[in-house]
């Protein structure tokens, strides 16, 4: 199994980005794909989810209507666009699979994001 996130970088707080997982190593349309992130000092925290087939999608509160995460079966790869971002979005956003994961998820070793002005 591998994930490989990419697409982090710095932006000012109200920018946008848009994160990318490239997965490899078991059946991706398969399973749940979700992102994750873990700020400086603090626990790992669940950012959003996207079942296959139907394409369903959950949000933790903390960003919804603020980022969308969505997926390309075709391509393995799953995305996270985050818009009007806050210096509290500054974190290690992982992909990872499964649905609302927390640690025990299998996941990639994160894109950095940094949001500061």
């Amino acid at each position: 199994v591998q994930l490989v996130e990419s697409g982090g970088g710095l932006a000012q707080p109200g920018g946008s980005l848009r994160l990318s997982c490239a997965a490899s190593g078991f059946m991706f349309s398969s399973n749940w794909m979700s992102w994750v992130r873990q700020a400086p000092g603090k626990g790992l925290e669940w950012v959003a989810s996207i079942l296959s087939g139907v394409s369903s999608t959950y949000y933790a509160d903390s960003v919804k209507g603020r980022f969308f995460i969505s997926r390309d079966n075709a391509k393995n790869t799953v995305y996270l666009q985050m818009n009007s971002l806050k210096s509290e979005d500054t974190a290690l956003y992982y992909c990872a699979i499964g649905n609302r994961c927390g640690a025990s998820c299998s996941r990639g070793q994160g894109t950095q994001v940094t949001v500061s002005s």
